[in-house]
């Protein structure tokens, strides 16, 4: 069981989503690179609307956790084997709702934090069934550091110099970073995001009823890359915090 801890309040937050649903290709220059759309001869096209894929909670863990390659992989011998880190901004859903509009979107969130989209190329790419299970391995959603309630991200949106508007409020454009052991790999930001939180919301709605406690992943910026045992990921959200997690491949045995 996660908990988290919610800013500026005296409580924790027991992460126990029904659901989690996820954006893919939710920023233009992750389109560019992304393998998946390469492989499909789809490179330079835009999604119309969301794009939603399932991770199952077995994949949620928390900050300071380990993610683990399962060893599972080893067993098919892929010739590049590629697990991936993305860096993420995630929403809580906070009531239950349907078919909610882009103005009431802001009312639904509990608030916002950081999630890693660990995802397992090879699997993604070859299951006939899609991307289900390689984005659903145990340990492949961190979350974390904390939930900042959406009033607090709303805020600190408000006061930026180039707001966009969205629902009758200032959509917040938040800095988003991924290091992969200390290095900077992601340097992106919400502002770019294909489809905007209260459309993301919108939409994720009109198909399925959302409990509380659901969660949101938006997708994530160019510079997705492979992780491998021994390594330590971090993604960092502006207003947010630092999300810290290190990998260990269960294949590999360490001698040492």
């Amino acid at each position: 069981m996660v908990e988290l801890p919610v800013a500026g309040l005296d409580e924790r937050y027991r992460v126990n989503p029904s659901k989690i649903i996820a954006l893919g290709l939710n920023y233009a220059d992750h389109v560019r690179e992304s393998v998946t759309e390469q492989a499909a001869g789809r490179r330079s096209e835009l999604p119309t609307e969301p794009i939603l894929f399932p991770k199952t909670p077995n994949s949620v863990i928390g900050p300071g956790e380990t993610i683990r390659i399962p060893e599972i992989l080893a067993a098919y011998e892929f010739e590049e084997p590629r697990t991936d880190y993305e860096g993420e901004l995630a929403l809580i859903v906070g009531s239950r709702c349907k078919h909610v509009s882009r103005e009431e979107a802001w009312a639904v969130i509990y608030g916002f934090t950081c999630m890693n989209d660990v995802s397992q190329r090879n699997i993604q790419k070859g299951d006939r069934s899609g991307w289900f299970r390689g984005k659903s391995f145990d340990t492949f959603a961190p979350i974390g550091p904390q939930i900042v309630p959406t009033e607090t991200v709303l805020a600190a949106g408000s006061r930026r110099e180039e707001p966009a508007e969205a629902g009758g409020g200032a959509e917040p454009a938040l800095g988003i970073r991924t290091r992969l052991n200390g290095r900077v790999v992601q340097d992106g930001n919400t502002r770019d995001m294909i489809f905007d939180v209260p459309e993301i919301v919108s939409f994720v709605s009109r198909n399925f009823t959302l409990e509380p406690g659901d969660i949101i992943v938006t997708g994530t910026p160019s510079g997705v890359g492979p992780i491998r045992h021994g390594d330590s990921v971090e993604v960092e959200i502006d207003g947010i915090g630092t999300l810290r997690n290190p990998v260990v491949d269960e294949s590999v045995t360490d001698t040492g």
